[in-house]
């Protein structure tokens, strides 16, 4: 009977009922799956499913049945929302409790390119952030002409800056993310995005709170799926901050505590109210808020000019904009980007978990009510920390303390990861001496462009003996590749026969050729086969698929398949994609476009800041988001009363990943050498320096067009190309090849990077080449 009831099955899904081809994309996109984790769920080709999405094939049996199976589950988490008739007001999104997250459709992968910079890079270093607690979620909207109910006065509505964005559609946020709050004749007043301007009636901290949950509709939706709207911001300027009873700067010591005493005044005021603070108390980015009463979510932050929240290094000149023109600068950052979380380095970590947030919300069988799922989102981090593998760890991590190492014992590359950016130089030749001119040119979103189409861990490291490598495979490999001569290598299939000893180790960041084995990420390993060698690792921790682990050897339990303890993906790509966009989205507005001819596009380049200081800013702080959320990936103790071997704050982020990190400075310091590799056998030119995504070349002109290979407008395939897609490159500064020789007699150092001051030629005594 058994045999016939299957048979019946098997009949029955062989006409399962599937939904239209765009309704079976947006199921996947909304619950946050990749075409190719359904691809591997239903053990089909990646183009398999691609053909069923775009409506070119249907599936067949017995694939068609699991495929309806999938689609009939996700249609029930994500109902399609009908459209409204033209004369409502569109309807908010189905609440969700505020813990429950879901991830959205990762964006497609553009062509991923070199890059450098983050934590670790030896130029422009982080700031202290906060601590990093719910991560809202952003998106762009369309312009809002309704008046807002909470301008009581005639003249409220004020016109805003060229280029401010305007308030959304979505009914509970029509008046934008954010609002700058200003006293203005003893009014107070909220400079609100797309030129609105509230009257604010609160006299008191704990009512300003009341009034922007209640009445200011300020806030966000939700960046994907079921996730949450992103919690309204304020931005206090001084005469604020003194009309609310708090400071207009910060003591010394309130600096180096990063919060006023929990004592003040303020605070007080507050915990009357029922209002709590963050761990982090009140600072420059505080967050008060109340427990969450199912789906309703009480929390505003605060942004703090005054008390440096908005770091001069990130955000230029922004603190000292009038409040319309703040309005402007951090609108504009918020809807192409996010609603700022505290600094630029936070900002970038709290996007990662925006676009992939751990969990999401299940209705429960038994009592239709909402619950948060057993299981972590897929393509996500889950919600909680993983331990690094021991040569991923910093010194001073706890991990290392089961290798009962000797006091003060300094590991070397045979016992730590080393993926750091390049900061390599060496002497000029003779016939370089003989040109005029050192060109730098710089990658443009470098690390941006190196995380893009990376697959990355999502779960727990396993440690293997004598592995097989397997470029697919993400993890640290412990590999001898002192063998690898660059003087002798493949240029794609191709051998070609190059001066070895004028190019950077692709190796080390210093450029110095390995002398033994060391601890190498996937992308670097996978450079030296690239390059023509063989590679045999004697160990490794590396973070495979379940069936990747089986072709390991990797023992697995039940238990390990069915909660995803292995696992990994292209976790970055939908963060990529989205500070791309809002990179090119604000150059554009510079009048910089991506389709421009090469010497359109430095002309274009040349001042571009100039054309609108303030759009000038969102692009620095967009660099910023980049390097810092990468960087923050490995953040390391800030204090705390922190001792070696204990555990910090940050270890108890899922977000906490040292290898992730690691792999997209491989991948993009890989890249930049590939492209250096490229030129140097078409044209015979070799660096003479490179810094993080900086290289220099000695030229006859100043231009980089005068040594970059372009022939009837077109670039070298593989080469470095002008433009300013992320992983192209853009004209850095040019000096003289007499200036470098003198800077570099200067200090003595014939090596002396010089990519490090080709910019604009200034060297200060301090550098000492250092």
């Amino acid at each position: 009977m058994s045999e016939l009831f299957d048979a019946v099955d098997a009949l029955l899904a062989s006409r399962a009922v599937l939904p239209p081809p765009a309704e079976r994309k947006r199921l996947r996109a909304a619950h946050g799956l990749t075409i190719d984790e359904v691809a591997g769920a239903l053990k089909v080709r990646r183009a398999t499913v691609s053909g069923w999405e775009a409506g070119k094939t249907e599936p067949r049996p017995p694939e068609r049945d699991a495929y309806a199976r999938l689609l009939d589950k996700l249609a029930e988490l994500y109902p399609a929302t009908p459209a409204p008739a033209a004369e409502d007001r569109p309807a908010p999104d189905a609440p969700v409790p505020a813990t429950f997250t879901a991830a959205p459709a990762p964006a497609q992968p553009a062509e991923p390119t070199s890059g450098t910079g983050v934590a670790g890079e030896p130029v422009k270093p982080q700031v202290p952030a906060a601590d990093l607690a719910d991560a809202p979620a952003t998106a762009p909207r369309s312009a809002s002409t309704t008046r807002p109910s909470t301008s009581r006065r005639p003249g409220a509505r004020k016109a805003a800056p060229a280029g401010t964005p305007a308030g959304g559609t979505d009914p509970r946020f029509e008046n934008g993310p954010l609002a700058v709050v200003d006293v203005e004749d003893g009014q107070v007043l909220a400079y609100g995005v797309g030129g609105l301007v509230l009257d604010v009636p609160a006299k008191s901290l704990p009512s300003l709170v009341e009034w922007t949950l209640k009445e200011a509709k300020l806030g966000q939706p939700k960046l994907s799926g079921p996730g949450r709207p992103a919690d309204p911001l304020l931005v206090l300027t001084k005469a604020a901050l003194e009309r609310y009873g708090l400071p207009t700067t910060l003591t010394a010591e309130e600096r180096d505590a990063g919060r006023i005493p929990e004592g003040h005044k303020v605070i007080k005021q507050l915990n009357r109210a029922d209002w709590k603070l963050t761990k982090r108390g009140f600072g420059p980015w505080a967050r008060i808020y109340r427990p969450a009463q199912g789906s309703e979510r009480q929390c505003v932050q605060l942004c703090i000019p005054s008390w440096n929240a908005l770091d001069p290094r990130f955000w230029g000149h922004a603190a000292q904009l009038p409040p319309a023109e703040l309005t402007r600068v951090l609108g504009t950052y918020a809807s192409r980007v996010m609603t700022p979380r505290g600094s630029t380095a936070v900002t970038g970590l709290e996007l990662m978990t925006a676009l992939h947030p751990p969990t999401h919300a299940v209705r429960d069988e038994e009592t239709g009510a909402l619950r948060q799922a057993d299981t972590k989102t897929p393509g996500s981090l889950g919600k909680d920390p993983v331990d690094c593998a021991p040569p991923e760890a910093p010194d001073g991590h706890p991990v290392l303390n089961a290798l009962d190492l000797p006091r003060f014992h300094v590991r070397g590359p045979s016992e730590k990861l080393f993926e750091e950016a390049y900061d390599w130089a060496r002497p000029m030749t003779d016939a370089e001496c003989t040109l005029r001119y050192l060109v730098g040119i710089d990658v443009n979103m470098a690390f941006a462009a190196g995380s893009n189409g990376l697959t990355v861990g999502l779960g727990e490291p396993a440690h293997v003996k004598a592995p097989a490598f397997d470029a697919k495979v993400p993890g640290s490999w412990l590999v001898d590749l002192s063998h690898v001569d660059l003087s002798h290598v493949k240029v794609g299939k191709e051998w070609a026969e190059l001066e070895g000893s004028l190019l950077p180790s692709p190796f080390t960041p210093k450029g110095d050729r390995p002398t033994g084995p060391a601890w190498y990420a996937t992308p670097t390993v996978a450079y030296a086969v690239e390059l023509g060698y063989e590679v045999r690792p004697t160990e490794a921790w590396v973070r495979p698929t379940a069936a990747q682990a089986r072709a390991l050897g990797v023992p697995l339990t039940r238990q390990d398949v069915e909660t995803n303890r292995y696992d990994n993906g292209r976790y970055l790509d939908g963060w990529y994609t989205r500070l791309r966009d809002a990179y090119l989205a604000t150059m554009a507005d510079l009048g910089v476009h991506t389709d421009m001819e090469p010497a359109d596009f430095l002309a274009a380049m040349d001042g571009y800041k100039d054309r609108d200081p303030e759009l000038g800013i969102v692009v620095s702080a967009i660099k910023a988001t980049v390097k810092g959320g990468l960087g923050k990936l490995r953040e390391r103790p800030r204090g705390e009363g922190w001792r070696p071997g204990e555990r910090w704050r940050a270890l108890e982020r899922p977000t906490w990943r040292p290898d992730i990190r690691a792999a997209v400075i491989s991948r993009t310091r890989i890249n930049l050498h590939r492209k250096i590799v490229r030129h140097a056998a078409f044209t015979g030119q070799y660096p003479i320096a490179v810094l993080s995504d900086c290289v220099v070349y000695a030229a006859d002109g100043p231009s980089p067009l005068d040594f970059l290979p372009y022939r009837e407008g077109k670039p070298l395939p593989g080469g470095f190309k002008l433009g300013i897609n992320p992983g192209l490159v853009k004209h850095e500064g040019t000096q003289t090849v007499l200036w470098g020789e003198e800077v570099r007699e200067k200090f003595n150092a014939p090596d002396l990077n010089l990519a490090r001051y080709i910019k604009d030629g200034t060297v200060t005594d301090a550098d000492n080449g250092e």
